[in-house]
């Protein structure tokens, strides 16, 4: 497109001008407010993990693990030799949601023995170990599901390739890698959070039987 507007201009006489249609001038016009998109995605992700979570700092625990399956998408899209177009763009803001999905996993049942007493490190791992399975499962279910984009053929395929790739080895990254260091991050984000000062109530379960009283009491 860069190269027909400047041919246009060296060529075509002053009289004369251009535009474009269908969905060249749809590029277009959204080209200018992609770092827009995906900031309010970033914005809007984090305020519904704040109010989820109750907390400022542990939304953290799942924002920073989203790099990583961006990063997988911007390789698979290397490898296979395609563009960073729209339909690159839609992927990647679906993956920042799928990504987000695997860490919520972890840092919600972390969050919830760190409720109960436990250690930073216990909770974290403890966290990881109950919820690896399930976000295997789901993660690769996802990942398998997408296959037909991988390899789609006919008319319009070429948008549903590169919306496959993103979103399948932006997931393989998110799953092989991420969930490794989303213990890791909580316990870092945890660990900022006490050195100022916060603290984690501990839930006490009033429906358990406690000390038998002393004779007298």
């Amino acid at each position: 497109m860069a190269v027909l507007e400047e041919v246009a201009k060296q060529t075509l006489p002053t009289e004369i001008g251009y535009d474009w249609a269908d969905l060249s001038y749809q590029e277009r016009k959204a080209s200018g407010g992609t770092a827009g998109t995906f900031g309010l995605s970033l914005v809007f992700v984090f305020l519904i993990l704040a109010a989820l979570y109750e907390s400022w700092s542990l939304p953290f625990s799942v924002l920073l693990t989203v790099p990583i399956a961006i990063f997988g998408a911007f390789l698979g899209l290397v490898l296979r030799g395609y563009d960073l177009d729209v339909y690159a763009q839609i992927g990647l803001i679906v993956l920042i949601g799928l990504a987000a999905k695997n860490a919520i996993l972890i840092v919600e049942f972390a969050k919830s023995e760190l409720e109960k007493g436990r250690d930073v490190v216990d909770a974290a791992l403890e966290g990881a170990r109950l919820r690896l399975r399930p976000i295997l499962m789901t993660s690769f279910a996802f990942i398998l599901g997408c296959v037909p984009l991988w390899i789609a053929s006919g008319s319009g395929a070429a948008g549903r390739r590169i919306l496959g790739t993103v979103v399948i080895v932006g997931m393989l990254a998110a799953t092989s890698i991420a969930i490794f260091l989303i213990p890791a991050i909580f316990y870092m984000i945890e660990k900022f959070s006490l050195r100022f000062g916060k603290q984690h109530k501990v839930k006490i379960d009033s429906s358990e039987p406690g000390p038998a009283p002393a004779a007298g009491d």
